[in-house]
C-alpha cells in the first residue's frame, strides 16, 4: 500500500519516536490527568493497558489498506516524553491527531510535533492531510492551522474537519 513508516523524526526541540511496547509505562505518567479526555472522552489508561494497546498498534492494522503511524514526542531539554502523535493512512488521506500532557501543554510542543507528521506526511502515496477537532478545543485548531490544515465546514461525529492538500488536485477527505 504505502512505504511510510513511523520513523524518527527530528524537530528543533523534540525527537518523535516510533512507539514501542516499552513506552507504556511512562505514557501512562504524561497522559494520567483526565482533563486531557474533556474532548475526547474516556478516562487514563494504566500502564498495564497501554502495554496492551501499544502492543497492538505496533502489530500494524490488520486491513492492508491502512496504515498505522505512531509517535511518542521526547524533549530533548527535559530527557522525557511529552505526549503523542499518530497518523492513520487510508488511500491517498492521512488523518492525523496528537496529545500533549497537560504539564507540557501551551509551549508550543504539539505544533512542532503536528508540523513535523505532517512534513512527513507530505509524499506521495498522501494528498490530503485531516483532522478531527471539537469545535471548543481552541488549542488544537491552532495546532492544526499552525501545522497548515484549515478549517472545513464539515462536521463528523460532533467535530470540525480540517484539511491540508498536499499534493495539487487532491480530493476532498
Amino acid at each position: 500500500m504505502t512505504t511510510l513508516s513511523a520513523q524518527t523524526l527530528v524537530t528543533g526541540r523534540l525527537d518523535l519516536l516510533p512507539l514501542r511496547v516499552g513506552h507504556a509505562g511512562e505514557m501512562a505518567a504524561v497522559l494520567s490527568d483526565p482533563a486531557l479526555h474533556t474532548f475526547t472522552g474516556g478516562a487514563p489508561e494504566s500502564a498495564a493497558d497501554l502495554r496492551s494497546r501499544y502492543r497492538r498498534l505496533a502489530e500494524g492494522s490488520r486491513d492492508p489498506a491502512v496504515v498505522w503511524l505512531n509517535w511518542v514526542i521526547r524533549l530533548r531539554a527535559e530527557s522525557c516524553l511529552t505526549g503523542y502523535a499518530q497518523a492513520t493512512i487510508t488511500g491517498c488521506v492521512a488523518e492525523v491527531a496528537w496529545v500533549v500532557g497537560t504539564a507540557w501543554q501551551g509551549r508550543g510542543i504539539a505544533t512542532e510535533a503536528a508540523r513535523a507528521v505532517v512534513g512527513r506526511l507530505a509524499c506521495p502515496p498522501v494528498r490530503a492531510v485531516v483532522a478531527h477537532i471539537h469545535p471548543g478545543h481552541h488549542a488544537s485548531a491552532a495546532v492544526a492551522a499552525a501545522a497548515g490544515l484549515v478549517r472545513t465546514d464539515e462536521e463528523h461525529d460532533g467535530e470540525i474537519r480540517w484539511r491540508l492538500a498536499v499534493a495539487p488536485g487532491a480530493p476532498t477527505a
